[in-house]
């Protein structure tokens, strides 16, 4: 079964070296290698249904809806512009994205080749092929599981590389790199920073979801790996809360935190659950995800003190002010993937030659800095990013342990 979600040191090594001073992405952004990782904006939240756009794609000053710029480097930007129902508003957002990208890095080294999949893996197949015999010579996108699979299928058989931005990591392989935002990063960060802080004996509350079972495994990873003793998971069912919950109550005194990777529309009733068996977060540290950077979960009385992961947003902000500026429209949360993917692809482009896109180069290990904070890929097609910790207090968050800027000598 697939699923999709969506939901850097001061030394710089030779790889990385020549990308620190790649140009500018509006005021402060830059896509730079950058040497350990790491706002509250929407973070990424699981894929669902795309939903018609509430305007037509736009294809700006750059070229027609199929192809952006003129330049000689190719790249193939496949994404879902339409589904069965009609238009999407997610790949239309997506692929304005990638228009903004070049239109900032002011490279004229690159065309962008714009293929709709469909929302299908058929059509994730068809794009890839189409785009290959145009000269492609690195594929970014597409979204969904399936998809990437496709896409990843035919750029191996042709020797490219594919920068996917779907969530399901059993897609990802060398060769393939998810720029996406994994739940695993999200709760392996919240359970660390739980750890530095002195909380030893954790539970877990998991919804029978995909995301509940992805978050499950990445929760005991972590959590093993920080000597913290588990001393109960209990799964429930929608609507099944208030069962578990009263479970992990009965351990009141035993626990100092309770883990909950939950989506933002169901933590409602969780949060009753919750009060119902007096788990009290003045007493024990709630944990969750960066789905609950959502006004629905920020305003729960019972969340009032808890922790989540969530990216770092005050590059998201930037980039969808310039986004509305020159689109008269907001971007999807997800639209700075295709930014940054893009963005990367260009400065690529710009400064390495024949090797542009080359393994070595992707995987970099001092990363890159994108409109949401520093990322690298892994040689198995994951990625690793610079995450906040975030507290809710009052119907808000704060801050408090900021997203590194870096990823050390690691």
């Amino acid at each position: 079964m697939t699923h999709d979600f969506g939901g850097p040191t001061d030394r710089v090594d030779a790889a990385g070296s020549w990308l620190r001073r790649i140009f500018a992405l509006g005021s402060a952004l830059a896509l730079t290698a950058c040497g350990p990782i790491g706002g509250l904006g929407t973070a990424p939240t699981p894929e669902r249904p795309l939903s018609a756009p509430t305007s037509p794609v736009e294809s700006g000053p750059l070229g027609d809806a199929s192809q952006i710029g003129s330049g000689p480097v190719k790249i193939a930007l496949i994404v879902p512009l339409t589904q069965a129902s009609g238009p999407s508003v997610v790949g239309a957002s997506l692929r304005n994205a990638a228009e903004l990208a070049l239109a900032d890095s002011g490279a004229t080294e690159v065309t962008i080749l714009v293929k709709d999949d469909q929302s299908t893996p058929a059509g994730a197949r068809a794009a890839a092929q189409a785009a290959l015999g145009e000269g492609a010579e690195i594929f970014v996108g597409p979204l969904f599981a399936p998809n990437v699979r496709e896409v990843g299928a035919v750029a191996r058989g042709a020797g490219k590389q594919v920068i996917g931005f779907s969530t399901d990591t059993s897609v990802a392989a060398r060769g393939v790199y998810l720029l996406s935002f994994l739940v695993e990063s999200y709760v392996d960060r919240v359970v660390n920073y739980a750890a530095s802080r002195g909380k030893q004996s954790i539970a877990a509350l998991i919804p029978n979801s995909d995301y509940g079972r992805v978050a499950e495994g990445a929760f005991q990873t972590a959590a093993a790996q920080k000597g913290m003793r588990v001393l109960a998971i209990e799964h429930y069912a929608p609507g099944g809360a208030a069962a578990a919950a009263q479970k992990i109550a009965a351990l009141s005194g035993q626990i100092d935190s309770l883990f909950i990777p939950e989506q933002a529309e169901a933590m409602g009733a969780v949060a009753q659950a919750l009060t119902a068996n007096g788990l009290d977060s003045k007493k024990v540290q709630i944990l969750g995800t960066g789905l609950w950077s959502d006004a629905r979960v920020l305003k729960l009385p019972a969340l009032q003190g808890a922790w989540f992961a969530a990216p770092e947003n005050n590059g998201f902000n930037a980039f969808a002010q310039r986004y509305r500026a020159k689109f008269n429209s907001d971007p999807t949360r997800i639209a700075t993937l295709a930014y940054d993917a893009v963005s990367l692809a260009a400065a690529l482009a710009r400064q390495q030659g024949s090797q542009r896109f080359a393994e070595s180069v992707l995987t970099n290990s001092s990363g890159f800095n994108g409109a949401d904070g520093v990322f690298r890929f892994r040689g198995d097609g994951q990625n690793e990013r610079g995450l906040s910790v975030l507290q809710i207090n009052n119907g808000s968050t704060t801050v408090v342990s900021a997203a590194p800027k870096s990823f050390g000598g690691t």
